[in-house]
């Protein structure tokens, strides 16, 4: 409609970064590997045509010479609102598009504490706003969008801005800017300090001509706005070498959009975080470590994005649990927020904020192409002895009638006379017993060993422990805690949890002692899918059997007959 929509970033000289680990970051920008910049105060005057509408990094400070009295009115009650508050309406923007203003107006801004400005202009902008008040968090949420973005934006936009920051909050610190941005634009996902630009727009219903948006659209929507929203955090703040490690400000930051998209609502569709997500990427073969500097990366989304963003997930839910991951985590964010810190400092800070030696699991995710598949090898069964002759040879009797008949018994039975049947005084007390039967001897030497024994040893071997001696196989080579379901002969099933120091002496096969109170009739590693594991089809005892489908073809001949009847009709239909 000739009303443009201008988003202005990357717009002047920045100067390069210096920092102590390695000296000037003078790497160029030619694609994947973003920025490292210096943290700086912003007073930026941007002259417009007089119609347009104005967001950008930083606060507005002259609003009296560039917005209504109307406007600033809503400007003012949107910072207390339990709702966005619509400053510039639909109405007034679609105005705005129907005329050309002939006389200039100057936005004035001033940011302080942050690495970069960016900005965005337009005659279409609609723009709403709502603020959000917690702890050390003062926040004014916006979104700018035009008409083409409703009814989609005016719904999500300022709502998943504030959903960001408060989640956010929760698990590094408290937002310091005075406002957070959203423009509706050209860029589909682009972060900028205290403004992000975000695509992702209705489309008009074939049948009504009214406009509608798919689930897709509507999710990736909410998701790009967390995410844009969220590198505030990392690496806006958390300053971070972009140019050198693409994942430490895209993989932490989509780690924490995962969270919070989670806490948006149940069943959110998130595309990375989950460890079955990922499991396609980690077993395939074009890979490189995610610690390969940014410009050399391949699969940029799988190996800066998702792979982290799992890894720290599987740390959290796995390794060191929620509690204590949360704590640190926040540790890290805290200690280097408007520092720059590398990825040493990552895991250092996560170590000694856990207190956990997690060297295995930085080297395995990070520092390799190695995937988790971990495969149940075989299972042997071991019962306790208790000594007691009556039950150990009843149990040895037991195992005995369980062995298959030879063929040779089976064919000579009623088939070959014995001479013992036909000559009854040759049988004594060794034809009436068999190897089974508990003599005097047997019960004599089981008194004695009993006397030898504690109390504590006597009872040991009346409990009926059943031992299971299972071997594992690390296929994948990537080393990972276990998770064993359990079931057992009455039904009942739980889950041990076995740490990744298991494979400290050998890291390819181990063995892992069981102890139950009854028989084991099944063993699943990894039930719940939790580390990635790449073939599940090894990870049960007994081997499970694997579903899948098979999709029925038709010969050739087949495919003849069918096109012939299909190309009768066609003649029939033409006549």
């Amino acid at each position: 409609d000739k009303n443009d929509l201008f988003e202005i970033a990357q717009w002047f000289p920045r100067m390069a970064a210096y920092y102590d680990a390695h000296g000037w970051q003078n790497k160029q920008y030619v694609g994947d590997g973003e920025f490292t910049l210096e943290f700086g105060d912003y007073d930026v005057e941007l002259t417009v045509p007089a119609d347009h509408i104005v967001a950008a990094t930083g606060e507005l400070q002259n609003a009296g010479a560039v917005l209504t009295a109307a406007q600033r009115e809503r400007l003012a009650r949107a910072r207390t609102a339990g709702k966005p508050v619509v400053i510039v309406t639909q109405q007034e923007a679609e105005a705005n598009e129907k005329q050309r203003a002939t006389t200039m107006k100057t936005w004035r801004f001033k940011a302080s504490n942050v690495r970069d400005f960016a900005w965005a202009s337009s005659r279409k902008f609609i723009w709403d706003a709502q603020g959000f008040r917690k702890d050390g968090t003062n926040v004014l949420a916006m979104s700018f969008y035009p008409k083409e973005g409703n009814p989609l934006w005016e719904r999500y936009s300022t709502q998943a801005i504030i959903h960001t920051i408060a989640e956010y909050n929760k698990y590094a610190f408290d937002y310091p800017y005075p406002v957070a941005i959203s423009v509706n634009g050209p860029v589909g996902g682009m972060e900028y300090p205290m403004i992000s630009f975000n695509g992702g727009r209705p489309v008009k219903d074939k049948k009504t001509g009214e406009l509608t948006y798919s689930k897709n659209t509507k999710y990736g929507l909410i998701s790009v706005i967390i995410h844009e929203v969220g590198h505030n955090y990392f690496p806006m703040i958390v300053n971070s070498d972009e140019r050198q490690w693409t994942w430490m400000d895209e993989g932490l930051n989509s780690f924490m959009q995962f969270l919070a998209e989670q806490a948006w609502e149940d069943h959110y569709p998130s595309r990375r975080g989950e460890a079955r997500n990922i499991v396609d990427y980690m077993k395939s073969r074009n890979q490189v470590p995610v610690m390969t500097n940014s410009e050399s990366v391949t699969q940029r989304g799988n190996n800066a994005y998702a792979k982290p963003a799992t890894a720290l997930n599987v740390l959290r839910e796995t390794v060191l649990g929620r509690d204590l991951f949360d704590f640190a985590f926040r540790a890290y964010a805290q200690r280097w927020k408007f520092k720059r810190p590398t990825p040493a400092d990552f895991f250092r800070t996560m170590e000694d904020a856990s207190g956990t030696d997690l060297d295995w699991f930085w080297r395995g995710w990070f520092y390799t192409t190695d995937h988790v598949d971990v495969s149940v090898d075989g299972i042997s069964e071991y019962t306790v002895g208790t000594k007691d002759p009556e039950i150990e040879k009843a149990w040895k009797k037991a195992q005995h009638d369980l062995e298959p008949v030879s063929v040779t018994d089976q064919r000579n039975q009623g088939t070959l006379p014995r001479r013992v049947d036909s000559h009854p005084e040759l049988k004594d007390f060794y034809n009436e017993h068999d190897a089974f039967t508990v003599t005097n001897r047997d019960r004599n030497k089981y008194n004695e060993a009993l006397g030898d024994l504690d109390d504590w040893e006597r009872n040991l071997l009346k409990e009926g422990k059943h031992l299971y001696l299972v071997d594992f196989g690390n296929v994948g080579g990537l080393v990972t805690p276990l998770i064993l379901e359990i079931t057992l002969a009455s039904g009942k099933k739980y889950v041990e949890r076995i740490p990744a120091e298991v494979w400290r002496y050998n890291p390819k096969k181990i063995t892992k002692l069981i102890v139950t109170d009854e028989p084991m009739v099944a063993l699943t590693q990894d039930p719940n899918w939790e580390t990635a594991d790449t073939d599940t089809s090894n990870n049960s005892w007994p081997r499970k059997a694997v579903p899948s489908r098979l999709e029925l073809y038709k010969t050739e001949r087949d495919k003849d007959n069918l096109m012939r009847d299909f190309n009768e009709k066609l003649k029939k239909v033409d006549k």
